[in-house]
């Protein structure tokens, strides 16, 4: 069973940088892409960024765009997503994705508070 594991979470200033790291149990070259998400109690999870495994290409979402940026460490099979110019509005549970197939991996989520 694929294992997602995130790590890097914690509390910042706004305007401030943190750099969430997502470690896999398998090769993520094995997953077609892989994702971030993040989500609020009572609030849907948002689709946060993604990564093609095979080209490295990203897309953002607009409310990060310009701020986060998403790269892939295949030699430790692990996905970072680096968070500039915090926002109190980014304060979330940050969950990794990974896609294969018809299947989707979830991490067990790692919190984020942005304080103002």
């Amino acid at each position: 069973q694929v294992q997602l594991v995130e790590s890097g979470g914690g509390l910042a200033q706004a305007g401030g940088s943190l750099r969430l790291s997502c470690a896999a149990s398998e090769d993520i070259l094995s997953f077609e892409d892989m994702r971030w998400y993040r989500q609020n109690p009572g609030k849907q999870r948002e689709w946060v960024a993604i990564i093609t495994t095979g080209d490295g290409s990203t897309v953002f979402a607009d409310s990060v765009k310009g701020r986060f940026t998403i790269a892939l460490d295949n030699a430790k099979n692990t996905m970072h997503l680096q968070m500039n110019s915090l926002k109190p509005e980014d304060t979330a549970v940050y969950y990794c994705n990974a896609a294969r197939g018809l299947t989707n991996y979830w991490g067990q989520g790692t919190q984020v508070t942005v304080s103002s």
